[in-house]
């Protein structure tokens, strides 16, 4: 069995370090969804290239082309034009039709086509608001994964020593047994208490494992692609004054901007629903030439000015700007209640530091009084001073103080991890 330990450790320190600050530069590169966001950045833009060329003239081709079922005439009455009898032509032979070419700028409508531009303009900038925040999730996420491994990682070491321990009190008392110093029954519990303390390194290594898969998962790679976790501090400096971490946080979250974009929307959507009572005005320029006919003019140009205008439409254009005026007091009201939820995120997040940085101290605290007692207890004991069973009790408690620390130590750096995305950082 340790020897097996030791093959599993030398297979560990083969791998790679992985920094928490490389793990996270590469999950924002190789995450799928996030680059699923990030492109829906580049389809945002390309529709607002798409409206911009609405302010062109508009080019409109047509070709009719046909062949007559009857013979066409068009006939001359008597009298017309001096004609003293009616006179027939032929309309056309053969294959007959038109083609038409027309270009239309539009003039009143550019004021329209000027909001919309505007307004997927904004939906570009949520979109890349939106990006911003599966960046913003995905690094948190990174870092509650890392630390999780990270903090396996630290119990996997905690219970290696702590099974160094078992094994040299089962040495020792072997050779009490052996000396009649201590029953059987003594010698036959350090053995429990040593294949316990194995067992639970495996059951270490296979959580240490499956995070490991999860952490890659959202690196975008390989789920077996080997690596090791890089130390961090166990504790880092208290963190700003709460007025300033709220402060920030109103100026980074992309919850707040993307609510702020969705106030000018609804603006826009609003003026766009009051402009449509604005008649349609343009220039205008047809152009048509009959194909293979002998009475009709050839080469018809023509330019002007084309208006289109519904003037009755029964209120239909003020009952849709009432709308959107509701619209835009809802998107005010969104605006407020965002700001709200991420200051109580922030208050919430800030005050969880705080109380997992105070526990953590405790931990500390209790595991650094746990050991050095077991260190007093163990020296006792090869001593005969103290019983084998008080030596055993001590170890039990070292290993609840590592078990207490660890979680303390996991709970702070996801504290911290959560009040980095409350403040709206990577």
């Amino acid at each position: 069995m340790a020897g097996m330990l030791l093959l599993g450790q030398e297979a560990a320190g083969d791998a790679p370090v992985l920094s928490l600050s490389q793990a996270i530069q590469i999950a924002l590169e190789n995450n799928r969804p996030v680059n699923i966001a990030k492109l829906d950045i580049t389809k945002s833009k390309w529709e607002v290239a798409q409206t911009k060329t609405k302010r062109f003239p508009a080019i409109t081709t047509y070709l009719f082309a046909s062949g007559n079922l009857t013979s066409p005439k068009f006939t001359f009455p008597a009298g017309s034009f001096g004609i003293e009898k009616p006179q027939s032509f032929d309309l056309s032979h053969g294959i007959t039709g038109y083609a038409s070419v027309q270009m239309a700028q539009p003039l009143s409508q550019l004021y329209q086509i000027h909001l919309a531009i505007r307004e997927q303009e904004l939906s570009a900038d949520l979109a890349g608001e939106q990006y911003k925040g599966k960046r913003q999730s995905l690094a948190a996420n990174v870092k509650q994964a890392y630390y999780a491994a990270l903090q396996t990682e630290s119990a996997l070491e905690a219970a290696q020593a702590m099974v160094r321990q078992y094994e040299e009190t089962d040495r020792v008392a072997l050779d009490y047994l052996n000396q009649r110093s201590v029953l059987k029954s003594d010698s036959l519990e350090v053995k429990a208490k040593l294949a316990q303390a194995r067992y639970q390194i495996i059951q270490l290594r296979d959580t240490l494992e499956t995070q490991k898969e999860q952490l890659n998962e959202l690196l975008g790679r390989d789920l077996d692609t080997p690596f090791r976790t890089e130390p961090v501090p166990p504790i880092t400096p208290a963190e700003m004054d709460l007025k300033v971490a709220r402060r920030t946080a109103l100026e980074q979250r992309p919850e707040v901007k993307e609510a702020a974009i969705d106030v000018s929307r609804a603006d826009y959507d609003r003026r766009l629903s009051k402009a449509k009572y604005i008649p349609d005005v343009g220039a205008a320029v047809h152009y048509l030439d009959p194909i293979n006919t002998e009475i009709l003019p050839q080469n018809i140009l023509s330019a002007g000015v084309e208006l289109k205008w519904d003037p009755f439409d029964w209120g239909g254009r003020r009952d849709e700007v009432r709308q959107k005026d509701a619209s835009l007091q809802q998107s005010h009201f969104q605006l407020q209640e965002t700001q709200a939820q991420v200051l109580l995120d922030v208050d919430n997040s800030f005050r969880k530091l705080e109380e997992s940085r105070t526990l953590l101290e405790v931990a500390q605290a209790g595991r650094d009084a746990a050991n050095e007692k077991l260190r007093e207890v163990s020296d006792q004991f090869k001593h005969s001073a103290v019983l084998l069973r008080d030596l055993l009790q001590q170890q039990a408690s070292v290993a609840n103080a590592d078990h207490d620390y660890e979680q303390s130590l996991l709970s702070f750096w996801n504290a911290k991890a959560a009040f980095e995305k409350a403040l709206g950082e990577e």
